[in-house]
């Protein structure tokens, strides 16, 4: 399989250039003209209802003022495509990547800077678009913020949904109270508001490394250039003197204001529910970067194949790599769309009796974001719904086989949670156990070749 890095670099232009040439029946370019509010979600509503999941380029969307590239990670195949691996390998190859951490290399131009604006800065002129109709409007969904420690100079990278709220400030929301919330709170401790940067598109795997899971004062942009196999370019922003990178599409620079508070949501989140819990940010922007021929690289919202595949592929390797050093009887893993960010299988050859509850046990402690994990036989197929629920049905008696526990952090996201964001944790064993009684129904290779060819010639 081609490696995206060695064909075409940093540039997410020369990467859908390096896509469309090999893999043009994988990008559905629209012609038909788009508006910004709620069209290309419903496209691509209707195209997964269809178990299709392109990268949708559209150059004509009314309003928008650039053109619009979206779902770039609706599909794993796609994901795979960009590591140079097929979507088994997926995690391996993320996590070897993403442990070579690499210095960012300071370069003293770049795309981004084709435009700088310090004055007279309007927002409204930047393209967005509308995702749902419950959304409280526009919305920035591929906003990653880039900010840096005032003593040690590591970087952070994080999402986090925005909106405008003036010609000249972004509403967002910290809800994952993470590392950009831990340096928010020093920047409040000592009186300050927090420098940052938001880059609105870039290369996909500095968009992956900006889902990283990393531990505080690691830098996103050191992981961004293990899975580039390359030093992230980067250049200094004009206020702060940020390092952003040099190839990105649009970034805003200025400060997060510690103490401002603004009505930010509905959103429609990955739960498929739209919300309105937020920490309510305030971001002041004080320098627009652009380049030239900026692409909106829009990420879609809501329970979608790409904002879950986005979220969780870095999980997922984090979570497979834990499981197999300590389990080795681990075969599989796998976080099914329809579980959204809370529900993970997990399939097991077990070496002896209550491993399954205690590999159950340890996903539900390692990842924060997980309420239900189901336990199954290495024969079943974890990335099928279907198998797993079979396995369910006929191998799990619920007084048996449930372990419940309560009172623990969760996700704000979750419309279930308590108010405080405390959630109760559920491991299905779905393995046979020792006094399982059955055999299963199994078609001969035989015949099912037979079979096969036959349905060939007919068809």
């Amino acid at each position: 399989m081609t490696n995206y890095h060695a064909a075409a670099g940093q540039d997410f232009h020369r990467f859908l250039d390096w896509y469309r040439e090999l893999y043009a029946d994988d990008v559905l370019a629209v012609k038909e003209e788009l508006g910004a509010d709620q069209d290309a979600t419903a496209l691509v509503w209707q195209l997964a209802a269809q178990g299709r999941h392109p990268l949708l380029w559209c150059d004509n969307v009314r309003g928008l003022g650039a053109r619009l590239a979206t779902n770039v990670f609706a599909c794993r195949t796609r994901v795979g495509r960009m590591l140079g691996v097929p979507p088994e390998g997926i995690h391996a190859e993320y996590q070897a990547r993403s442990r070579r951490l690499l210095e960012p290399r300071i370069v003293g131009n770049g795309p981004v800077l084709d435009s700088v604006q310090t004055e007279g800065i309007d927002l409204r002129t930047l393209p967005m678009l509308r995702h749902f109709a419950t959304d409280r409007g526009p919305y920035i969904t591929n906003a990653i913020f880039i900010a840096e420690h005032p003593d040690t100079g590591a970087g952070n990278m994080s999402y986090h949904r925005s909106m405008l709220h003036s010609p000249t400030e972004i509403a967002t929301s910290l809800h994952s109270r993470g590392h950009l919330w831990r340096l928010l709170q020093l920047a409040k401790e000592r009186g300050r508001p927090l420098p940052v940067a938001m880059v609105i598109g870039a290369h996909p795997l500095f968009m992956l490394a900006g889902a990283a899971r990393v531990p505080f004062g690691v830098d996103e942009r050191h992981v961004a250039g293990g899975l580039l196999g390359a030093p992230l370019d980067v250049v200094r922003t004009p206020v702060h003197g940020l390092a952003v990178p040099a190839h990105a599409e649009i970034v805003l620079e200025g400060v997060i204001d510690p103490d401002a508070q603004v009505e930010e949501g509905p959103f429609g989140e990955f739960s498929g529910y739209s919300s309105d819990r937020s920490t309510n940010n305030l971001f002041r922007v004080q320098a627009v970067l652009r380049r030239r021929d900026a692409i909106l690289v829009d990420v879609v919202g809501g329970n979608s194949a790409e904002h879950l595949n986005l979220g969780r592929i870095p999980r997922e390797s984090e979570m497979v790599e834990k499981l197999r050093e300590r389990f080795p009887s681990v075969t599989a893993v796998h976080y099914p769309s329809s579980g959204t960010h809370f529900h993970a299988y997990v399939a097991v050859k077990q070496m002896r009796p209550g491993e399954a509850r205690q590999v159950m046990l340890g996903l539900l402690g390692w990842d924060p974001y997980l309420k239900t994990v189901v336990a199954v036989d290495d024969d079943v197929d974890v990335t099928r719904d279907e198998q797993v629920l079979w396995a369910m049905a006929t191998h799990m008696q619920p007084h048996r086989d449930v372990v419940v526990v309560d009172g623990l952090p969760g996700s704000a996201l979750d419309p279930s949670a308590s108010g405080i964001g405390t959630t109760s944790r559920m491991g299905i064993d779905a393995t046979r156990g020792a006094d399982f009684d059955g055999v299963r129904a199994l078609v001969g290779a035989d015949a099912m070749a037979r079979a096969a060819a036959m349905l060939a010639r007919h068809l």
